[in-house]
């Protein structure tokens, strides 16, 4: 967790680089620019032929100059804004093509990454060494799926990258991973026991598993979501020509983008939690001799479904794109971590396994 806590300081310190990137114009002039600049400005009075400056000619070009000063601050502000909106569509141009391709990176995002994929690897170590320790596959209880569940996070966060840039999310990603992995650690930890009888079965590994992976995808599209919502507040703000406070969203890919991006990351999520509902009904089955129970936690996998399910139909009828979808990928996720924390903890049922003790 050090390390993954190391890896989120340097994506918080990446945002920051990007949010003096936006505010910088694409090119700034060189000191030896502005003084050329500033002496073709001057105006010389020649001399007459006792070495006299024409001291008129200088009153007069001083003059001309004041009575021009308002007109030229006014065009100087013109300007300025005319430049700023320029940067802005430079920078949002750029940032489109990185989406697919890749932005150089930073110092601090590259080490990031390295800290992101170190502790990615000492992570699987772990969670290896649970599963030798235990006989059988290490997601069997709450610290256990804390574990599992949290590294496929940051697996799923890693093979993203391979195709798109999605380096942005680090902040949140990582962040999410080490509040998790801390909660885990001070409150859902036990040694290892024997399996249930119920759990005694391959469906274990087939039902969780796909779980745990649908669970990655939709914090990942949730993390996109957010992204898109704070994106939309600074292009309505950008367009009724108000200042923006988050200045490093300048750098990331426009709403739509984001928005498009969470839907593909949400449909993969859906496929798989689909599969869960499926795989949990044979094992409920195989365990109980019953397909359906309305089990707590087999009603609350079912309500994530549905939003999932409604969050994806409603946005495929375009009617419900923009903020409407991503409030929807919202409240999605949240039951998704409601059903995590709150029901396997909370509530008692067939499916209390968490292996807290009471």
């Amino acid at each position: 967790m050090g390390l993954y806590a190391c890896a989120f300081i340097a994506f918080a310190l990446d945002l920051a680089r990007r949010s003096a990137r936006a505010t910088i114009p694409e090119s700034v002039p060189s000191a030896v620019s502005r003084r050329t600049a500033a002496a073709e400005d001057l105006v010389f009075v020649e001399a007459d032929g006792d070495g006299v400056v024409d001291a008129a000619s200088s009153v007069s070009t001083s003059a001309q100059s004041a009575s021009g000063g308002s007109a030229t601050a006014t065009a100087t502000a013109t300007a300025t804004r005319s430049g700023r909106g320029s940067a802005v569509a430079r920078i949002s141009e750029r940032i489109e093509g990185d989406v697919h391709t890749g932005a150089a990176m930073s110092t601090s995002l590259r080490v990031a990454m390295i800290l992101t994929i170190t502790g990615f690897g000492f992570h699987v170590l772990a969670d290896a060494g649970r599963g030798i320790a235990a006989g059988r596959v290490p997601w069997a209880n709450m610290w256990e799926f804390s574990m599992t569940g949290t590294l496929v996070i940051v697996g799923i966060f890693l093979l993203a990258n391979l195709r798109f840039d999605l380096k942005y999310l680090g902040t949140f990603v990582l962040g999410l991973v080490c509040i998790l992995l801390m909660i885990a650690t001070t409150k859902y930890y036990v040694p290892v026991v024997p399996l249930p009888p119920a759990l005694q079965s391959y469906w274990l590994v087939i039902h969780i598993l796909v779980a745990i992976v649908a669970t990655a995808f939709f914090a990942l599209g949730f993390a996109l979501s957010v992204a898109q919502l704070a994106q939309v507040r600074r292009e309505h703000r950008v367009a009724a020509d108000k200042p923006t406070r988050l200045r490093f969203l300048a750098t990331l890919p426009k709403s739509d983008t984001l928005e498009n991006l969470a839907y593909r990351i949400n449909i993969v999520g859906f496929i798989a939690w689909t599969f869960t509902l499926i795989a949990g009904a044979i094992w409920a089955e195989k365990a109980w001799g019953r397909y359906w129970g309305w089990d707590t936690k087999e009603v609350w996998t079912f309500i994530v479904w549905v939003i999932y399910a409604g969050y994806i139909h409603a946005r495929a009828t375009r009617g419900w794109r923009g903020t409407r979808s991503a409030w929807l990928a919202l409240i999605g996720f949240s039951a998704v971590m409601f059903n995590f924390g709150v029901v396997n903890v909370f509530f008692h049922g067939l499916h209390s396994y968490s292996g807290l003790t009471s």
